[in-house]
């Protein structure tokens, strides 16, 4: 059996952590942890919401990708992969489409990217709001350069992902159930 990571990316409100939840659901697919510097909030818990580092535990690993946001380290790294590889032969990680190609780089053939997109523009402004993020907080979000990047599936991703259309996630299940039978016998029976 062939590792694989499940990259899902695709701009914000089209459903990445939801298919990340039924991945891990229907399919027993973990989420590769990620690390930060940044302060636990209240009811995280080190080891399922991130890897809580402080700089020089942070510093010490190698990564796959990394950010400085607000003044605190983000990053996913070789060891958590790993770490979920030896746990399992599928695992998941939600990232941005700059993130989806840096992985697409770093690691060839060991991804599958799940393109998540909706074709009508008004669904994905309802579930911003129906998951309370504050008007302001979408209209900067929506007219933001990194939402209108993730609108469209990158050139140097196209080989390597299946669209997802989910603006119904009945039909959007049984993509991803299509994408899981595919990517599964494709492991099993490597071409």
């Amino acid at each position: 059996m062939q590792h694989k990571l499940i990259v899902i990316t695709g701009a914000t409100g089209t459903g990445k952590t939801t298919v990340s939840s039924y991945l891990k659901r229907h399919y027993g697919v973990n989420r590769v942890m990620t690390h930060t510097t940044r302060p636990q909030r209240p009811g995280e818990i080190d080891g399922v919401d991130y890897y809580f580092e402080t700089p020089a535990s942070f510093a010490a690993k190698h990564y796959i990708e990394h950010v400085t946001y607000a003044g605190y380290e983000y990053g996913s790294s070789f060891e958590s992969l790993n770490q979920a590889w030896a746990q399992a032969d599928f695992v998941s990680i939600v990232l941005d489409t700059k993130g989806a190609l840096t992985y697409a780089r770093q690691l060839g053939d060991k991804i599958a990217v799940l393109y998540l997109t909706i074709e009508d523009p008004s669904i994905l402004r309802q579930r911003l709001l129906d998951r309370g993020d504050p008007q302001a907080m979408i209209e900067k979000r929506l007219a933001s350069p990194e939402y209108k990047r993730d609108l469209r599936l990158p050139a140097g991703l196209a080989a390597v992902a299946t669209e997802i259309k989910n603006d119904d996630w009945a039909l959007a299940c049984r993509q991803i159930d299509v994408f899981m039978a595919q990517l599964i016998d494709t492991a099993v029976t490597p071409g």
